[in-house]
């Protein structure tokens, strides 16, 4: 193996603009943020998210981001701040750094991501489970 995963996200953290959780609670119902959830379905249905997020899974963001891409989602041609965040902070800062790549500049994600969230009493909403 030429890089683990725990060096590529070294490497991409070098490189981002990392954020507090302190300031991830400051910035959260800022108009010219849009929080951007990219973990798996699956842990927003089991764990929630922060209220106003909007989910990117992580594997489409490349294309969901791409204007010449059939995904592509126009939220992010908005020109607001975009602000990621995963379970940990390590899938985050892998995509900021492509988002960085893919030419943003206003981009960056929060350290210790949800579960840091949580922890600071963030608010987390839950989606309601659809009856039968």
């Amino acid at each position: 193996m030429k890089k683990t995963a725990k060096q590529l996200v070294a490497e991409a953290e070098a490189e981002i603009e990392t954020i507090s959780i302190e300031e991830a609670l400051k910035l959260h119902g800022d108009q010219d943020v849009i929080m951007v959830d990219v973990r798996d379905v699956r842990e927003l249905k089991r764990d929630g998210f922060i209220p106003g997020a909007f989910h990117a899974p992580r594997g489409m963001l490349e294309f969901w981001v791409d204007p010449d891409s059939p995904y592509y989602h126009d939220i992010f041609s908005s020109g607001k701040r975009f602000v990621f965040y995963c379970n940990l902070g390590w899938r985050s800062a892998l995509v900021v750094k492509v988002m960085q790549d893919m030419g943003f500049d206003r981009v960056c994600h929060i350290a210790g991501g949800f579960d840091a969230w949580c922890q600071a009493g963030g608010p987390v909403e839950k989606k309601e489970a659809k009856a039968k």
